[in-house]
């Protein structure tokens, strides 16, 4: 699988095979909004270049799953690998500003999401669609895709599709509102270098810095 040329200090990246999938991503944070991805179905495509060129973050995913079943397992598993990737990028987290929020506007449609890197996995999603698919894409699976990277990115992620006539419109402003939140929580806050959490971190007690949070 294709891997990142000359990756900076804040890359992450995480492969996962399985009977249904085989998934490569990477990311690099501190990109310039590159993104190489081939998950074998166009639209999710078209929306993770969104959240690389948006985020400003490069994105490599590479993906083979059992399309001939459904795009179930490529989507999930696709969200498993970005989220792990993303937490192993962020490392102790010392730094960033943590919170990250974007209200995103797509003709019609408008998108509204905050994340938080917490320690603390959460998706709240509230977003109807009027169609099952757009292209080769079911639109249930936007809230799969989401669940899956809070998960594995040890992330609190709220999700709220404010007004839309366009399913298209719906998704992509979805997803580009979390490209915008990913790359405020991701930044370096300009006046601090500590971990960004008032409880206070020991290290060797037994816990990571991202269940201090």
């Amino acid at each position: 699988m294709r891997r990142n040329p000359a990756p900076g200090s804040r890359f992450g990246m995480y492969e996962r095979e399985t009977a249904e999938t085989r998934v490569y991503a990477s990311v690099d944070l501190d990109g310039t909004g590159n993104a190489q991805v081939n998950t074998g179905i166009g639209f999710f495509d078209h929306m993770l270049t969104q959240v690389a060129r948006h985020g400003v973050i490069d994105i490599v995913v590479s993906a083979t799953g059992d399309l001939h079943v459904d795009e179930h397992h490529t989507v999930e598993d696709t969200g498993i690998c970005l989220g792990k990737a993303v937490q192993k990028a962020l490392g102790d987290m010392r730094g960033i500003q943590r919170y990250g929020w974007a209200i995103v506007p797509m003709d019609e449609a408008l998108a509204m999401v905050a994340i938080d890197f917490s320690g603390r996995p959460l998706l709240e999603f509230s977003a109807e669609f009027r169609r099952e698919r757009v292209g080769d894409f079911s639109t249930e699976l936007v809230a799969e895709f989401f669940r899956a990277f809070a998960t594995h990115a040890h992330a609190t992620l709220h999700i709220r599709l404010l007004q839309a006539q366009n399913d298209h419109h719906a998704i992509e402003a979805i997803f580009k509102a979390f490209a915008k939140a990913l790359d405020m929580a991701t930044r370096f806050h300009p006046r601090q270098n500590a971990v960004p959490s008032t409880k206070g971190y020991v290290e060797g007690a037994g816990e990571s810095p991202e269940n201090n949070l």
